[in-house]
């Protein structure tokens, strides 16, 4: 079943701190819609984990080979996290849009800064923000998957990254995740707007 593409094309840019639900409300998104909208494949340095597939999951390529993709320009952002390089490059935002889907790109904070600063990138942002500290602290704690110095970590994270949000401008929708359903709700009347 082909599902009608948003009148506005232009990639949207789906941010917000770690636990706060954004793979599930993207997902959900590409669920209800199938056929129209697409991730874009990262380059990364680190090594395929298993089952993960060279073009689907990731680009995996050597650091010397990521750091001439830098120099050429070949990324609209990129980051390191964990001793490891990711980064989105042109390309692969090009390959989806030429096959008529809207790209949603999952990024942090640093990389929404890299792609305003890049005048030659028009997206949509928008910023997944949660109920309250609090409870973005109780979902991270409730994993179970991290050490108490990760969580604070990603804590920190969140802090800046929900400052940064709550600068006017910078995001051109900001919605609360308290409820799923809402919060969904609200992501998709925007991208259909």
């Amino acid at each position: 079943m082909m599902s009608t593409p948003p009148r506005d094309r232009r990639p949207i840019v789906i941010s917000g701190p770690s636990g706060v639900g954004k793979g599930t409300l993207v997902q959900k998104l590409f669920d209800k819609h199938p056929n129209t909208f697409a991730f874009t494949v990262s380059h990364t340095t680190r090594k395929p984990r298993v089952g993960e597939v060279e073009g689907r999951n990731y680009f995996f390529v050597t650091p010397s080979t990521f750091d001439d993709l830098v120099s050429q320009g070949a990324f609209v952002e990129h980051a390191t996290f964990g001793g490891n390089q990711y980064g989105t490059s042109k390309k692969t935002i090009e390959d989806q849009r030429a096959k008529g889907l809207v790209v949603v790109l999952d990024i942090e904070m640093n990389g929404v800064k890299q792609m305003k600063a890049n005048s030659s990138i028009d997206a949509r942002y928008v910023f997944i923000k949660p109920p309250s500290f609090e409870a973005l602290e109780r979902r991270l704690r409730g994993r179970g998957t991290e050490k108490d110095e990760d969580v604070q970590k990603r804590l920190e994270q969140a802090k800046a990254e929900i400052e940064y949000a709550d600068i006017e401008g910078v995001h051109d929708k900001i919605i609360v995740n308290d409820d799923l359903d809402r919060a969904f709700k609200e992501l998709e009347e925007f991208v259909y707007e």
